[in-house]
Formats: structure tokens, sequence, C-alpha cells
């Protein structure tokens, strides 16, 4: 059975080129906002979660501390065109497993989604 990953980010354009990466090795869903992740969440099982760190309304730290409250223990990796590195090691802290920066290269994100999913 494919593994499944949740994909949020508030710009389409990543959205699908994230997903399009992904795609041929995983089931893949894509949603725009916090809140629709929390709803997905609360619905579906998924094996990981991207999270884009910088979006508009609940950003993806707030969704983070909103998935931890609800006790929804999914692996994060943090998605982040930021350079702030607080936000990067705020999201380690909280629990993050990992981060890539955008933009990335299709392998990086192959090489550290297949990492995460592996252990």
């Amino acid at each position: 059975m494919q593994k499944r990953i949740l994909i949020v980010d508030d710009d389409a354009m990543n959205l699908r080129r994230t997903a399009l990466i992904l795609v041929k090795h995983y089931e893949v869903v894509s949603v725009e906002s916090g809140e629709a992740a929390l709803y997905k969440l609360e619905k579906e099982k998924f094996d990981l979660i991207l999270l884009d760190i910088a979006m508009p309304g609940m950003s993806g730290i707030e969704t983070f501390e909103h998935m931890k409250d609800k006790n929804i223990e999914t692996p994060v990796i943090f998605l982040t065109a930021s350079g702030d590195e607080d936000d990067v090691m705020n999201a380690i802290r909280l629990g993050a497993v990992n981060y890539l920066k955008k933009p990335f290269m299709p392998n990086a994100l192959l090489d550290r989604v297949e990492k995460e999913l592996d252990q």
C-alpha cells in the first residue's frame, strides 16, 4: 500500500510542483491552508505532512501547535522560503522531524521524504 502524504501550502504553484515530484511514489493530498489541513487530519490518516511555515491566516507553526493539541502525531517536515533561522529552530523544537528550504531540488525532496518514511 502506498504511503500517504499531506502537502500544505498556500501557493498553488508550490502545491502542484511538490505533488508532481511525489505522486509517482506516494499517494498525495494537497490543501491550501492550515485550517484545511486540520480538517483533513480529523477525517483521514497520513504517513507524513509537508507543511509550509509562512501562510496567511493560520501559519504552519500554528497549524502544528493545533495538531499537537489534538494529539495528531503524524511526522511533519516543514517547508520554508524564509531565511529566518528562528522559524526553523522553533519548528524543530516543537517536534518537526525535519525541514526543507524552498525552492528545493526534486531529489532533495524525495530523499528527505523517503528517509522519514523509512523510519
